[in-house]
């Protein structure tokens, strides 16, 4: 499935691969050009004949109670940013807010914190 252009290289278009990651399905969101590979199963490197390293990992903002789904990837990269509805779980108790988040080439995408 192509959810869309790629942002850092002229010809890649991001596509969606499952992977396995300390044995939970994941997706990648990641450019055709980026070819990854894993030894272990847990780090993914980029292989030697990859010309674009572009990846967004469904789980990647996991830690504020979000997954990125398909739909939200797709206005990332048509819109650069996106408003996304948080979690946080401090003292015991469930607050949700709203935040603002863009691509970032080493992390795949970034939090504004005001």
């Amino acid at each position: 499935m192509i959810l869309g252009k790629c942002p850092y290289c002229d010809d890649g278009q991001i596509e969606v691969r499952d992977k396995e990651v300390r044995g939970k399905k994941v997706k990648l969101y990641a450019c055709s050009n980026a070819h990854w590979m894993s030894e272990d199963g847990e780090m993914y490197e980029l292989r030697e004949d990859a010309t674009c390293g572009f990846r967004i990992w469904q789980n990647s903002l996991a830690k504020y109670g979000k997954w990125l789904s398909y739909k939200e990837v797709r206005e990332l990269l048509s819109e650069g940013e996106l408003e996304v509805e948080l979690l946080s779980k401090k003292y015991g108790k469930k607050i949700y807010y709203t935040k603002t988040i863009i691509l970032n080439e080493e992390y795949g995408v970034s939090v504004l914190w005001d």
